[in-house]
Parts: structure tokens; sequence; C-alpha cells
């Protein structure tokens, strides 16, 4: 067996490869092994007894398909997990996202007037304080703020209009009073005369 190591170097150098990719034919040893120069290489290269291997394909559609199952929730047993439930979704990025949800939809209600400053700033400070598990808690409790403050207000507007006619019925009574009393000392004056 004849050593093609130089033809492989040599050949390996001309293609512009490492010597492992560089396939030399079995059949043409006692050519090749003649050749001692880039030039004898090259020439050898156009015959074809000197070939560059193709590349190694490793595809990736399995990983595709396995990426695909885990994007529905597949492979994620206990068997599969290498870190803890905090270090997979951290408790803080859930918190992160459910307040600035919450918040961005107390910005909407402000800007378009379905609530005012003062409201905003008290739901505000109850997202903060976590008192909201999600959009729809929120707004029913902004829904039922809303109600009790109109409530208040037609109470309030109720004992305002009652508090105004006690005092029309009590100045009617002053003035009754006082005619009365006019009227009885014309009389009595009318009488002593």
């Amino acid at each position: 067996m004849v050593s093609l190591k130089l033809q492989k170097r040599l050949a390996a150098s001309v293609l512009k490869c490492g010597e492992g990719k560089v396939w030399i034919d079995p059949n043409e040893t006692d050519d090749i092994s003649t050749a001692n120069s880039r030039v004898a290489i090259r020439t050898l290269m156009k015959d074809g007894f000197i070939i560059k291997r193709p590349r190694k394909i490793h595809s990736r559609s399995r990983a595709r398909e396995g990426k695909e199952a885990k994007g529905k929730g597949r492979h994620t047993g206990y068997g599969k997990r290498k870190g803890t439930s905090e270090a997979r979704l951290p408790s803080k990025l859930i918190w992160m996202r459910r307040t600035r949800i919450l918040r961005r939809l107390l910005h909407r209600y402000r800007d378009s007037n379905k609530i005012d400053r003062h409201v905003y700033h008290d739901m505000y400070l109850k997202v903060k304080g976590n008192e909201f598990k999600n959009k729809r808690v929120l707004m029913e409790s902004i829904h039922k703020f809303k109600a009790k403050k109109i409530r208040e207000t037609l109470i309030y507007n109720q004992l305002k209009a009652r508090k105004a006619r006690s005092n029309t019925a009590a100045m009617d009574q002053k003035i009754n009073k006082i005619q009365r009393t006019i009227a009885i000392e014309q009389l009595s004056q009318g009488i002593l005369c």
C-alpha cells in the first residue's frame, strides 16, 4: 500500500478544506502517488480522481417537530423539567405582566373619561397592592365604585331637596305666624279703639 499523505495534504490546501474532506480514488493510487506538486494534483482533480467530499447534512426536521409539539404543551412532564418552577416561569414575570395589563386598562379608562383622576389614583394603588386578580375583576370593581358614587350623589341630592323643602315650609310657618300675630294685634287695636 502506497502512502498518499503528501498528496492528501496538497489536495487539502488546493481544495481549501481539511484532509478528512479529501477523497482519493483507491483504484488510481499508482497515478496519484506520482503526483508531488499542486499542478499535478489539479490535473488529477480535473480527471475526477481527487474529489472534495460533500458537506454532511444534519437535518433539523426532527428538532422542528419537537419544538412544535412543545409549543402545543407536550413533553413538559416532571421528567423533562430541569429548573425549578420559579426558574422556568418566575412569579415576578407573572406579576409584571398582570400589573402592566391592569395599569394599561386604567390609563385607557382615564383617557376616555370613564373614570376621573381620583378614581384612577385609588384603583392604581389597589392594583399595586395586588387587590385584583385580572382585568375582569378590576372592571367589576370600577363599575361597583361608579354605581356607589351615583347612589351617593342621588341620596345627597334627595337630602338637599328635603332640606330645602323643610326650610321653605319652616319659613312659610314663620311668615304665617307673624301674619297671625300682626292680624291679632290689629284686631285688638280695633277693639280697643
